[in-house]
């Protein structure tokens, strides 16, 4: 299996550089889109705000990706900020799309884990 390090293209000027930088986020861009669907579902799904921020899922996230970086000929240290960053935006996201979906007509969660 090929790592992905071993894809990158050797350079030979910036334009280059670009161009493949421009090509991943042409593959990037539509996957993180993607990803912000589902945080709109966790939202619904959870519908609490207390839920939204979930530190066991975080770092299981985290445990998840920095082998597969290492795997990839990534460095996991540079993968794990990645992926924390991203998923404080996602949370800032949930929270904003929980918020929008009560302002639509959800109702919140009863004590019992139960809609009111």
């Amino acid at each position: 299996m090929m790592r992905a390090i071993d894809k990158v293209n050797h350079c030979q000027n910036m334009q280059q550089v670009r161009d493949g930088v421009n090509a991943l986020d042409d593959i990037l861009v539509p996957l993180l889109v993607e990803r912000s669907g589902y945080m709109t579902q966790a939202a619904r799904v959870k519908n609490d705000e207390n839920l939204v921020r979930d530190e066991a899922r975080i770092q299981t996230i985290i445990d998840r990706v920095r082998p597969m970086a290492q795997a990839q000929g990534g460095n996991p240290d540079l993968i794990e900020r990645i992926y924390r960053a991203m998923m404080e935006c996602y949370i800032d996201y949930e929270h904003q799309e929980l918020a929008r979906m009560r302002a639509e007509g959800l109702q919140p969660q009863s004590r019992e884990g139960e809609q009111a």
